[in-house]
């Protein structure tokens, strides 16, 4: 039931696009606000054809880029806007930007760019992750609004490694932000941003449909199984060299990979070379019912990243009652706790990795259903959707001007 409130607050979410059905997390988002009593506005940087029927108000960037013509008309009718229509919030912005130091012309382009925001009222502009906040920072300001930024991983840790001091002019704002676990806040904290700034919202998951009620099945062949992009951040050619050294002591396994990506040829390759092709599924990216059913088929699931905010798919894996071997790359180690809901071993060494699963394959059926359960309670305690919407609406709420 929707919450009364004499002001209903317009919460603005920045993406580069609609999210996708897969996209769980910021579909689940919006309608959690919008069934708490919050206006949405999503605003995008280019849309689709089948974003319309969107379930909340959605503005797009006008496509600057689609060719020169198109460029220089779109430009066109940005600048009688920045003067006719939203002068005031135009020259804020402009008055904002020269105070960071951007040179005219840059100034300039950047009030075109960003001239779609101008004419909208919003509580809240909350950048769903830190590279949309660039080039951006003072577009909130500008507007009247408060100013928030979501960090998830990949932005915090690899963008400033493509992109130096791209942060620069951000982190000098005084704004909220909000990420996913008590080591991203931690090196947050490390760019002089106050703790009272930093909120960790962690991810959650659909724990009524990733919910497997048989018990769980072992046998001699270890059925493996990861849910991850193809990519090398998420550290699969480390998991196969694991899997080389399960082979070469003589066991038995089948490890399944659901989901794509651009490191797939490497990674077939990779797993030839090493002699274990033949004992891994590519099964690509699958619909959401199909990786529950193919979750139901396995008993341990691996997220040996090298890099990862936070992960749900090792949510949805401890919520099946799979057994989890993580890395301990960022919020993995707060994802599963070592020892009681899963195990967690140091990235980039797969001989430990091998020994560990090893040792979770020879245990005890009592030992594995401890974990189970006390994984499968965790999850649906403290990482359900309710809880998270919840958080939102707390972060929005407690907030307010």
């Amino acid at each position: 039931m929707a919450k009364t409130r004499s002001h209903i607050q317009t919460i603005g979410i920045v993406l580069s696009s609609v999210p996708g059905y897969s996209e769980t997390f910021f579909r689940n988002k919006i309608k959690g606000l919008q069934a708490h009593g919050f206006r949405v506005i999503l605003f995008v940087d280019y849309l689709r054809a089948d974003d319309a029927s969107f379930s909340c108000k959605v503005v797009s960037a006008p496509p600057f880029g689609a060719s020169i013509l198109s460029a220089i008309w779109y430009s066109f009718f940005a600048v009688l806007k920045l003067f006719f229509i939203h002068p005031k919030r135009a020259y804020r912005l402009y008055q904002l930007n020269k105070k960071d130091g951007l040179p005219f012309k840059e100034n300039i382009r950047n009030l075109i760019l960003n001239h779609f925001f101008l004419g909208h009222h919003v509580d809240w502009l909350h950048f769903g992750f830190g590279m949309l906040a660039v080039n951006r920072e003072n577009v909130a300001a500008a507007m009247g609004a408060k100013m928030a930024v979501s960090f998830r991983g990949f932005d915090l840790y690899l963008s400033p490694l493509k992109h130096p001091n791209c942060y620069d002019i951000l982190f000098e704002k005084t704004i909220d932000y909000h990420v996913l676990s008590q080591e991203m806040k931690h090196d947050l904290r490390g760019y002089n941003i106050a703790s009272e700034h930093i909120h960790i919202i962690t991810p959650a998951i659909d724990t009524e449909f990733f919910i497997f009620h048989k018990k769980r099945v072992f046998t001699d062949t270890l059925e493996l199984i990861t849910v991850a992009r193809l990519h090398w951040k998420k550290g699969l050619e480390y998991t196969f060299e694991a899997l080389a050294c399960l082979k070469e002591q003589g066991v038995n396994f089948h490890y399944t990979i659901i989901g794509d990506g651009i490191e797939r040829e490497r990674l077939v390759f990779a797993a030839y070379q090493l002699g274990i092709l033949d004992d891994i599924t590519f099964a690509g990216k699958l619909p959401h019912d199909q990786v529950r059913k193919t979750l139901e088929n396995a008993s341990i699931y691996l997220q040996y990243s090298i890099q990862e905010g936070f992960c749900n798919a090792v949510l949805e894996a401890q919520s099946m009652g799979l057994l989890c071997i993580v890395s301990d790359a960022e919020g993995l180690a707060e994802n599963v706790l070592d020892g009681k809901t899963g195990w967690v071993v140091p990235k980039r060494q797969p001989k430990v990795l091998a020994q560990k699963i090893n040792d979770v394959h020879h245990l005890s059926i009592d030992e594995k259903e401890k974990i189970i359960t006390t994984a499968k309670y965790r999850v649906k305690s403290i990482f359900n959707l309710e809880q998270q919407n919840q958080a939102f609406i707390n972060f929005y709420e407690n907030k307010r001007k």
